[in-house]
């Protein structure tokens, strides 16, 4: 494929980069159940090798906001770069994963090569697309999305297989997103440089009662989504045990309950058109977070039910991510756009990971129930939404139709 057909249809390719890319994200959960069983890890286990890829992504995020390295460098190459260099860490952790400390380390490198992925995409984005950036924003998360689920599939695919394959194939993913981006370059409307970052004028930002609350409600949405990723084989799996089915179904359907993410995501962008991304953001947050009151109180039902319900809430947790980033953007003050949006997702990723350590490490102890400690996040994003003015809503429908 050359670089001439690639910027034919410079979207198509940035969103399939960006899905073999943060297929390494959750490369890890996709053979958890594999890793449990050979060499003993708990689901808490589990949850700190999570957790410290999100902690990595955060470091990374933070680094490059602060000492403005995507200004200096072409986001292709940080990104082609990223993918390599993330590839090589997961791949290592084939050969020390019974070595725990060298596990971790490569986890965490792992996170901070994603940092120079999914934020490098969305400037990739606005580089080639910047009349459409807002349908393009719904179909790049709804690939990381995918990407997520991926290692589920790779999974699936290689049953029978040790469980080292699923990961060397999530690495080769990675090494052909990046070669796809290097190919296709930057894009021509890449915005002017505003010169280093500084992180006290994205806080500074926070003062601001509209941003205040849509960061507010993208928080709570960050305490939910990925500690759901996390717990989603579990919950398959507890289903799959009340069946009596093979195992082998497991991955499987944890792959399609997260990848119905995609279909949301989707599905968000194109209603927001009509109604508002925060029309779509509400009810979606408020979807999700019904469904998180309901799954403990309803695990009587039967399997086939749980699971329809679990795929509903895989649906909807996802939908409202996209609409957070536009809301977001039309919220910041414009002098310091990427300051804010930086430190809003750098706050929203660290949140997710006390959220993956209590909900992991409770597992065992509480089972289903363990899912109400991710009610806050609908409630109290909710909350903080609740006090965006009406003109916003307004504002914001009317912009998202222009896109």
């Amino acid at each position: 494929m050359t670089a001439t057909l690639l910027r034919r249809f410079p979207l198509l390719t940035i969103v399939l980069a960006q899905l073999f890319g943060t297929s390494l994200w959750f490369s890890v959960n996709g053979v958890g159940l594999s890793l449990s069983r050979d060499l003993g890890f708990s689901e808490a286990d589990l949850g700190r090798l999570t957790l410290t890829v999100q902690a990595g992504f955060i470091a990374g995020t933070l680094f490059i906001a602060t000492t403005g390295l995507a200004d200096r460098f072409r986001a292709s190459r940080i990104f082609a770069a990223a993918c390599l260099a993330g590839a090589l860490a997961n791949s290592g952790f084939v050969l020390v994963a019974d070595h725990w400390p060298l596990a971790i380390t490569l986890r965490l490198l792992t996170g901070l090569c994603l940092a120079g992925i999914y934020p490098l995409g969305m400037k990739l984005v606005i580089g080639w697309t910047p009349k459409h950036t807002g349908a393009a924003l719904a179909w790049l998360v709804g690939m990381l999305t995918l990407g997520t689920a991926l290692p589920h599939l790779l999974r699936g695919a290689s049953l029978g297989l040790p469980w080292e394959w699923p990961l060397l194939g999530a690495s080769c993913l990675a090494l052909a997103g990046g070669a796809l981006i290097l190919a296709l370059g930057d894009g021509p409307h890449l915005p002017p440089s505003s010169g280093k970052a500084r992180l006290l004028d994205g806080l500074a930002a926070l003062r601001e009662a509209r941003f205040r609350a849509v960061a507010g409600g993208y928080f709570g949405h960050c305490w939910e989504l990925y500690a759901l990723w996390t717990l989603t084989p579990f919950l398959v799996a507890r289903e799959v045990t009340r069946l009596g089915a093979s195992p082998d179904w497991i991955p499987w359907l944890a792959f399609g309950v997260i990848a119905l993410g995609f279909l949301g995501c989707v599905g968000g962008g194109a209603l927001s058109r009509r109604r508002g991304s925060l029309w779509v953001a509400r009810r979606a947050l408020a979807a999700s977070g019904l469904i998180c009151l309901a799954y403990p109180l309803v695990t009587w039902l039967p399997p086939t039910l749980l699971l329809a319900l679990l795929a509903l809430w895989g649906l909807s947790v996802i939908a409202d991510s996209p609409q957070f980033s536009a809301l977001a953007a039309a919220s910041a003050p414009r002098e310091r756009i990427g300051a804010t949006l930086a430190v809003m997702n750098a706050v929203g990723f660290a949140l997710t990971i006390p959220a993956i350590s209590l909900t992991t490490t409770l597992w065992e102890l509480e089972g289903a129930w363990v899912l109400w400690w991710l009610l806050p996040g609908p409630v109290l994003g909710l909350w903080a939404m609740h006090r965006l003015p009406a003109e916003h809503l307004a504002t914001t429908a009317t912009g998202t139709a222009k896109d």
